[in-house]
């Protein structure tokens, strides 16, 4: 099989070179030419427009779309839908909103194309190494595609989880969490470090990571960021809010669903904007250590 990759910067790059390890071709577009000759350098093959992308797959052609959501992925996918064909496919791999999957695919499918909502996971690693997906559409396009997504995923990090829509709103959903997790843990060290007592707060994320309740991946970044720098004096407090939290409050308030600790870690993430200190830099320092955003002080 081969797939056409748009979008190769930090996530989409990844997957592209997770796809070759698992012996599928991969052609590549960036409309960065910048981030097309770092893919070349890696080994991907790339091409200097989407019409040459397309041209350069087999039929039932396959895209991956891994672009900021908005208005990069739709003008993606408006230069898409009219040089794809019947039962062509696009995976939309970034975090678009489930109402824009579903609009999309609604849209796409009056042409035969079909649109698959994959929410991804894991970070930069996650996408280099075995990301966990979350995978709405049309079952036949799934199936079609089931052997690579299992492929690129950690074992057992691959769902299809049923009509369009549903996988970016799985994710979404996963980001609200993955939000008031973040503020727990950036709180809590706060706190630890303003205490009357010494603590190595690097060896703190350790030895919480060895049999306590809170042992997780974010605990395993904390401890690598402390390492990396100490009392985190060099880095940024200001940390951004990329938009699935905020949809996963609005959402819930329309299903009259309570979901305090995501809306206040949300209003935590738009404070920072305002006042920097510990907690918003251990926040910064996290979101950095799984989606490589910056920083670092200037």
């Amino acid at each position: 099989m081969k797939i056409g990759v748009v979008g190769l910067g930090k996530m989409g790059a990844n997957i592209a070179l997770n796809l070759l390890d698992q012996g599928v071709e991969v052609v590549g577009y960036d409309i960065d030419n910048n981030s097309r000759m770092l893919a070349s350098k890696q080994g991907i093959s790339v091409v200097s427009s989407i019409q040459s992308l397309v041209s350069e797959l087999p039929k039932r052609k396959v895209i991956w779309l891994m672009v900021p959501n908005g208005n990069p992925t739709e003008n993606a996918i408006d230069s898409l839908k009219d040089l794809l064909t019947n039962e062509d496919i696009i995976i939309d791999a970034g975090n678009s909103n489930y109402n824009d999957s579903i609009r999309r695919a609604n849209n796409l499918k009056q042409k035969g194309i079909i649109l698959l909502d994959a929410g991804t996971s894991g970070g930069v690693s996650g996408a280099r190494h075995g990301a966990c997906l979350m995978i709405g559409g049309e079952q036949e396009a799934y199936d079609y595609l089931e052997n690579v997504f299992k492929s690129i995923a950690k074992k057992d990090g691959c769902l299809y989880t049923g009509h369009s829509g549903s996988g970016h709103f799985l994710k979404m959903v996963h980001n609200g969490i993955e939000y008031g997790m973040m503020e727990a843990i950036a709180e809590g060290f706060h706190v630890l470090k303003e205490s009357n007592f010494d603590y190595d707060l690097e060896k703190v994320a350790n030895n919480w990571n060895h049999g306590s309740v809170v042992r997780s991946w974010l605990m395993e970044l904390a401890e690598k960021q402390f390492h990396e720098h100490p009392n985190l004096d060099d880095i940024k407090g200001v940390v951004d809010a990329s938009g699935e939290a905020k949809w996963t409050v609005q959402t819930a308030l329309e299903m009259e669903v309570p979901v305090p600790v995501i809306a206040l870690s949300l209003m935590a993430r738009n404070e920072s904007k305002i006042e920097d200190n510990f907690a918003y830099k251990m926040l910064s320092a996290l979101r950095n250590g799984f989606g490589g955003h910056d920083y670092i002080k200037k």
